[in-house]
Order: structure tokens, then sequence, then C-alpha cells
């Protein structure tokens, strides 16, 4: 067992019966009182948000968590199946853990995910994408206004909006966090 002083931003902690990631941990001297952290951490399952003061000499369970990365092979129900890029072994990861970024996962990108004793806790996707645009409507002539965007549809089935000038067979860079297009791929 740790104590609370031992925590850091970004630790996944077992608290009460739950797996909880560290957002925000500040430690707090009001006065002439007894010094605390105050601690904001979110439920690795719901997502939901949880406030917390813990005493200086409070302990605390801090999760062992293996974080490594791995490939994407291919979806498989309502988990997606990775392999270790080491060991080769393939690994059932829930889809709800990549949140709905998992939309702009083509297969072979690399993921990260988090496991504490053999199950999955958490998954991540990169930050961008590129991904080939297999569905948009073409271009009105005459239409140049700078910021009017379209629907699109990439390779993955992910419907995204972007600017008038992509056309079907482009290639764009797509931000999974947002879902939002960044820009065309040359090439």
């Amino acid at each position: 067992m740790a104590k609370a002083s031992d925590i850091k931003n970004g630790n996944i902690l077992r608290f009460n019966g739950e797996l909880v990631q560290v957002e925000e941990f500040l430690h707090r001297t009001p006065g002439n009182l007894r010094a605390f952290y105050q601690a904001r951490m979110r439920n690795v399952r719901s997502g939901k948000l949880v406030e917390y003061r813990f005493r200086t000499d409070e302990e605390v369970d801090i999760a062992r968590v293996e974080t490594s990365n791995y490939q994407y092979l291919y979806e498989d129900g309502e988990s997606l199946v990775v392999m270790d890029n080491e060991t080769y072994d393939q690994h059932n990861v829930p889809k709800k853990l990549f949140g709905p970024a998992v939309k702009f996962l083509k297969e072979g990108a690399n993921v990260t995910v988090a496991f504490e004793s053999e199950e999955p806790i958490m998954g991540s996707v990169p930050n961008s994408a590129e991904l080939e645009i297999t569905y948009t409507e073409p271009a009105v002539k005459g239409d140049t206004s700078t910021s009017a965007l379209k629907n699109a549809t990439v390779e993955t089935g992910a419907e995204i909006k972007v600017p008038l000038f992509v056309n079907i067979g482009d290639k764009v860079k797509v931000d999974t966090a947002s879902g939002s297009y960044v820009e065309r791929v040359k090439g």
C-alpha cells in the first residue's frame, strides 16, 4: 500500500472498489488546519468524475497498470482484436474503451492499451488518421466560399465534414478526438 503523498497525476488507483485515473492532485494547507490532498479523478469504466480529499497519511492502492502499443487487426462484434507488437499475442479489447474515436480506426493502425492484471481498462487511438474519402457530393461549380463544408464518408464508414474542394478518392487527415477535417494529404 502506498501513502496519499505518493500519488501523481495520471496514476490509476483502486478507489472504493473501482479503478479511477487521477486527473488533478493538489496539496492544500488551509490556514491553521491540517494539510490534505485534493484529488479529481475519473472513473475508468464509466467516465464519471470523482472528487475526494485524502489525508496526507491515508493509505491508497495504486493499481499496477501496464501500457503497451498494439496493432489493430480487425473488429469482432463489440470488441477489437489487437496484437502485441513484440510477442504477437492477440487480445480482445472492448470497443467502448476507445471512445468515439474508434470509428476512425483503420486495420493495421497502432493503438495503445492499458491492462490491469490481464484486463484491458483503457485504450487510445492516434491523435489523427489519414483516411480516403469513399463518398462525397461533387462541388457546385462557382461555389468558392472558403468556409463552406459538405458531408463526406471515409473508408472506415465514419461521416465527417470536409471543404468543398475535397473529392472522392482524396486522402484527408482527420482529428480523431473531434472528428474534424484537418487537411488534404498529398500522394
